[in-house]
């Protein structure tokens, strides 16, 4: 199926999910190597599953966010996802969820900088914020190339844990 863009880097195109997307969020939420971070038993089931991708979907629908699905321009293989959701007023939380296959890339760097300038000067978000489990040092990292400042713990009910918090206040493009 070709896929439509909204958002678009040298190597990413970002999509949005719709419904007929079931077995792209299979693949990427299915695998426990992504999920491993972000629900307290690391793995997702088909429940899990589906009520992700129907929680993107109304977010997009709501909101006009969500963690959308990105592809890697060149194949059209599903890279992961890489948005935004709701967090608070005129701020959101920012998330990448990668395939194992692209990880050490620069995927990950890539398509959140396209969503912070998207949510900095389309969405005129004020803030983003971003959480990550404690165990993942390669999200902490990301977050420090990324320009977010620390900001304590908070605690994340899906995997029972307190998460390193940060937040972006500014946009500047790093290129």
């Amino acid at each position: 199926m070709e896929r439509e863009f909204f958002l678009k880097t040298h190597r990413i195109g970002f999509s949005k999910w719709i419904q007929k997307d079931i077995d792209l969020a299979r693949l990427l939420w299915g695998n426990p190597e992504v999920t491993k971070y972000i629900c307290a038993n690391g793995t997702f089931s088909m429940d899990d599953i589906v009520n992700r991708l129907n929680t993107e979907i109304f977010n997009e629908s709501v909101y006009q966010v969500q963690y959308w699905p990105i592809f890697e321009l060149t194949t059209n293989d599903l890279i992961g996802c890489c948005g935004l959701r709701p967090y608070k007023a005129d701020e959101y939380e920012i998330g990448v969820h990668l395939c194992p296959e692209f990880w050490g890339q620069g995927y990950a760097e890539e398509s959140a900088n396209a969503v912070i300038e998207y949510a900095f000067t389309v969405l005129k978000a004020k803030k983003l914020f971003a959480g990550h489990n404690p165990n993942n040092s390669k999200s902490r990292k990301l977050l420090s190339k990324l320009g977010f400042s620390y900001i304590g713990e908070e605690f994340y009910a899906p995997t029972g844990l307190y998460h390193p918090s940060y937040e972006l206040e500014s946009y500047i493009l790093h290129t």
